[in-house]
């Protein structure tokens, strides 16, 4: 069994710009199952979104885990980089701007289409602030 779990993420540089990164939640043996210590959390939501859907350029704001029930998510970055999340997949969302940037819509964030003939559902976790 793993004990250590990887998620992908999108997060910021030192410039606001949003990058892909990775972290890794440790997890502890308990008899028969491999568990992490808990995540603070506030809500979740569930989320839908046609087969034809595209985001326009944004940030998280909010850390979010998103876990993807059904369809497939592509996700660009500023740089041209993409990844695509589909059923199964998970992701942190937690690019954002400090409060004395404005949103420049040619620079930061990323983008989101759904992939494909089927509807991208998919539950948002918001995490705790401490997440960045």
């Amino acid at each position: 069994m793993l004990d250590e779990v990887l998620i992908d993420t999108i997060t910021v540089d030192e410039n606001y710009h949003s990058v892909f990164s990775s972290v890794e939640l440790s997890q502890t043996a308990r008899g028969e199952l491999w568990i992490s210590e808990q995540q603070d959390c506030q809500n979740f939501r569930y989320r839908s979104s046609p087969a034809a859907y595209e985001s326009d350029w944004h940030v998280a704001g909010d850390a979010t885990l998103i876990i993807v029930s059904t369809g497939c998510l592509e996700l660009e970055l500023r740089d041209g980089s993409r990844k695509q999340f589909t059923a199964g997949a998970k992701f942190i969302a937690r690019d954002y701007l400090p409060s004395h940037l404005e949103f420049d819509p040619s620079q930061h964030g990323h983008r989101a289409r759904v992939i494909g003939e089927e509807a991208f559902t998919a539950v948002h976790i918001k995490l705790g602030t401490s997440k960045r």
